[in-house]
């Protein structure tokens, strides 16, 4: 049979909270997704309507509320 080898580990070790700071480069893709919504919108509200929500669901749920272009 195997043996089983336990390794300790110090508790709390794994779970560092980092204070995480925005990126300049991460807010300008955001900022740029947000202009390219806007110049859809104001060329062709109709026909660029599926681009317009593609974007628009990009943005709501791969960015972070709390880098916000807005912010800068």
């Amino acid at each position: 049979m195997g043996k089983l080898v336990i390794i300790p580990a110090l508790p709390g070790s794994s779970r560092h909270q980092r204070k995480r700071g925005s990126d300049p480069r991460y807010v300008e893709g955001q900022r740029l997704l947000v202009e390219a919504i806007k110049y859809l919108v104001k060329t062709g509200r109709a026909r660029n309507r599926d681009a317009v929500e593609l974007l628009s669901e990009h943005v709501r749920t791969r960015f972070r509320m709390s880098d916000s272009p807005l912010s800068i």
